[in-house]
């Protein structure tokens, strides 16, 4: 009998989507049915350079699964190459196509000389979810597109970090993480938002190394560059949020790159000074023990779940009850992530689950005791369980239904204060 998933927290690997989507002038093409297309378009994270809605799709009917798609592939992608303006082309597999057999790495070969470049990833969504399904976009671009470069640029450097779209942060995080790079004098590379796209892809290959911030997402693809360019990748796990995460990062970084340490210093000194002169103004908030229990449960992916653990126990001085992971990480990852989660300060663990049933979490956290009012920090799926355990309730991963997000973040110095002002802005709601 196969297994119902109540309230998932990520989607198919067609949902990769998203990707190609948050790459300025990139196209995808799919092949699949229409109903796969639809549902993944209404899921997406706002408009961009191309509408969802019009992504160019074989619509695959009956008689396509009994003969084949691949002319009618063929067909969406020349008409695509003619009719939309785009620098560069996804084409992105469905399930029933791939289930046919259709040969489409074939049908995107026979566009080798096409004036616009074309790759293909197979995303069918028995393979995986998106998260890997962003993996083999990338993953496609690698190995389609990218030619070595003559030289490196010093300086340089790619910055790999969240999903596109499927974190709603994820254009915020990524321009401070650009911010904090500069700060060191080095120079950030990255392909997704605003003026970005076919450019900065070229200069991929040109980069000094790649910054990877993410507990396992992306971990293929820079060990893919590595393999192919040469180029050194820095795996930082934790996506840094407040003073101690962002100061360690700032370190790490500047070692990497063979940076003067007093330099370093000097900045990171800089950025503490405003940093707790805002936390000192807004002390007596923060130690009310009334308005909110020292207990908080996270409920959300591996880059979530880990950066905000630690930035509540480390910055914050709250104790993590059971965390909960919920991207489906691969089982190769979790040994590594649970490791993670005992990196934080006072000695302190975190007990860590990785489930993806948001029924079963429910369920687990409505029999967990909490004295006074505790902070779930989730979805909108968890808004519920927030009501029945008296808990304050901020959603912060996918979906988000009862906020807008354009371009904050939770990223760096300031990052941290806006998680604080969003928590504490739901806390005292409570109270007046």
């Amino acid at each position: 009998m196969p297994k119902i998933l109540d309230q998932p927290r990520y989607k198919c690997a067609l949902g990769a989507m998203q990707t190609v989507h948050s790459i300025t002038k990139a196209l995808p093409i799919l092949h699949s049915g229409p109903g796969c297309a639809d549902k993944l378009s209404g899921s997406q994270g706002g408009s961009g350079h191309f509408a969802p809605r019009i992504f160019p799709c074989t619509n695959l009917n009956e008689k396509d699964v009994i003969f084949g798609g691949e002319e009618g592939l063929r067909d969406v992608i020349a008409n695509a190459l003619k009719i939309v303006n785009a620098d560069l082309y996804v084409v992105l597999s469905g399930c029933s196509s791939e289930i046919v057999g259709d040969d489409m790495q074939e049908v995107v070969r026979s566009f080798k000389n096409a004036e616009k470049p074309v790759v293909f990833a197979s995303t069918a969504g028995f393979k995986g979810n998106n998260f890997l399904g962003h993996e083999w976009v990338i993953q496609a671009i690698i190995e389609q597109y990218l030619k070595p470069a003559d030289k490196k640029t010093k300086g340089l450097v790619n910055i790999w970090a969240s999903v596109p779209q499927h974190d709603p942060f994820w254009y915020g995080n990524l321009f401070e993480l650009e911010n904090l790079i500069t700060q060191l004098g080095l120079t950030p590379n990255t392909i997704f938002g605003y003026d970005r796209g076919i450019k900065n892809i070229d200069k991929i290959p040109e980069a000094e190394f790649n910054l990877l911030v993410s507990p396992w997402v992306g971990l293929s693809n820079v060990k893919l560059l590595e393999e192919k360019f040469q180029t050194p990748y820095l795996h930082l796990p934790t996506l840094p949020i407040g003073a101690f995460e962002t100061s360690k990062f700032l370190r790490e970084v500047g070692n990497f790159a063979g940076i003067d340490k007093e330099k370093v210093e000097d900045i990171i000194t800089e950025n503490e000074k405003k940093y707790y002169y805002f936390i000192e103004r807004f002390a007596d908030v923060f130690l009310e023990t009334r308005i909110m229990a020292k207990r908080f449960v996270v409920i959300s992916d591996a880059q979530y779940s880990l950066a905000i653990t630690k930035f509540l126990v480390n910055d914050v001085g709250l104790f993590p009850s059971k965390q909960y992971i919920t991207d489906n990480a691969p089982e190769e990852y979790q040994e590594a992530i649970k490791g993670y989660f005992k990196e934080l300060n006072w000695n302190i663990e975190a007990e860590v689950a990785f489930l993806s049933d948001g029924h079963l979490i429910q369920d687990e956290i409505k029999e967990t005791y909490f004295s006074g009012y505790p902070l779930i920090i989730g979805s909108s799926w968890d808004k519920k369980v927030a009501e029945q355990t008296q808990a304050h309730y901020l959603s912060v991963s996918w979906p988000v239904n009862e906020r807008l997000v354009i371009n904050s973040s939770y990223v760096g110095y300031g990052g941290g204060l806006k998680l604080l002002e969003d928590i504490y802005s739901v806390v005292l709601t409570r109270f007046n």
